[in-house]
């Protein structure tokens, strides 16, 4: 499973590859998912990185499981990681969203919803605005009746999925999830 990008090849590691508490991992994963996802295996050339990132991951959140993936599908978007439109398109589904709706949020909008369309705003102004958000699309947030507890949050999704973007990116390691279409 190697891949080429800026004539480098990165290659993701197999279980017996990767230091005994990582393998403990991908046992978990494998158990949890019925495989080890690329990114996830890619993190384990660090002894610590995949724990981590589980860790960030995996926290308590005062968001949905749905408005997690509106952040991660409007981020992984307007960072142009297929990786991560692909493995969120395949959660989103499994998380209530339609193909019609999942395609319109990477978008930045969400119009069959305006809590969820106010976050996809919100969200895609942070990330084009590298946090700089508009303050129309803040106030539209606030006033859809999230909180300033409920921005933490977002901001904190936000940057779980910069990391797995910009990994992804850099790598251009093989996508194991179904592709996600283009937009």
């Amino acid at each position: 499973m190697t891949s080429v990008a800026n004539s480098r090849t990165f290659s993701v590691p197999v279980k017996e590859e990767v230091s005994a508490n990582n393998q403990a991992i991908f046992d978990t994963l494998q158990s949890r998912l019925g495989f080890v996802p690329n990114l996830y295996a890619y993190f384990a050339k660090s002894e610590t990185a995949l724990s981590d990132y589980l860790t960030l991951q995996n926290r308590k959140s005062s968001l949905k499981a749905k408005e997690r993936e509106v952040i991660n599908l409007v981020t992984s978007q307007i960072n142009g990681c297929r990786y991560c439109q692909s493995a969120h398109t395949a959660i989103g589904k499994m998380n209530g969203f339609t193909d019609e709706q999942m395609l319109e949020i990477r978008k930045g909008t969400a119009g069959f919803d305006p809590k969820l369309d106010a976050l996809a705003k919100f969200t895609a102004s942070v990330v084009t605005s590298r946090g700089r958000a508009s303050v129309e699309s803040r106030e539209a947030f606030f006033a859809a009746g999230y909180n300033e507890i409920n921005m933490i949050d977002t901001i904190i999704v936000v940057g779980d999925k910069i990391i797995s973007n910009y990994i992804h990116n850099l790598t251009s390691f093989e996508i194991d999830f179904p592709l996600a279409d283009e937009l």
